[in-house]
């Protein structure tokens, strides 16, 4: 894993430098890459010497369903062609964290039993934000085995006031 990352910092940095006059659409598509890039079968077509690099650039261009601007094409091109399309999840990573340090926000993942609604999403990123003292970019994921409540991850923070974690603790506390 480390030397991923060591791969996709320069990518990262480099689109960073590029693309600071407007870092929130860079990081849409590049989202959007990064989600294509961590498919397994298209890095087993990608790694098919039969198949040419023009071909590889066009599957995943039209995969990621997102309009690439020039910028966005020539940065595809180029991990396509440096064989890199298994470090685009980390380079997606890596602009997100260098995003996040320059506006001083951070990404949060919540984890919900249950869809939230749109108000309840912005009470609870007002309170999450509150809580962690800075911007958060809160992102939902559905995970039905927490019974209910949230699980929300801030970087390496968890905050879990879920059903499925207060279960956990009272059988601790029973077995102790």
């Amino acid at each position: 894993m480390a030397e991923l990352a060591t791969i996709a910092r320069p990518y990262a940095e480099a689109l960073f430098q590029a693309s600071r006059a407007d870092l929130s659409a860079a990081s849409q598509w590049l989202d959007a890459l990064g989600a294509v890039g961590a498919d397994a079968q298209l890095l087993q077509f990608a790694a098919n010497p039969k198949v040419s690099d023009a071909q590889v650039y066009g599957l995943v261009s039209q995969v990621a369903g997102v309009s690439l601007p020039v910028a966005g094409q020539n940065f595809l091109r180029t991990v396509v062609e440096n064989d890199r399309l298994s470090a685009l999840p980390e380079i997606a990573s890596q602009f997100r964290a260098l995003m996040n340090a320059q506006t001083g926000t951070s990404d949060a993942v919540v984890f919900s039993a249950f869809p939230i609604s749109a108000d309840d999403l912005n009470t609870v990123s007002a309170a999450l934000e509150k809580r962690f003292g800075r911007k958060l970019t809160v992102a939902v994921r559905e995970d039905t085995s927490l019974i209910g409540g949230i699980r929300v991850v801030v970087g390496d923070e968890v905050l879990d006031t879920s059903v499925k974690a207060r279960l956990e603790q009272m059988k601790v506390a029973l077995t102790a």
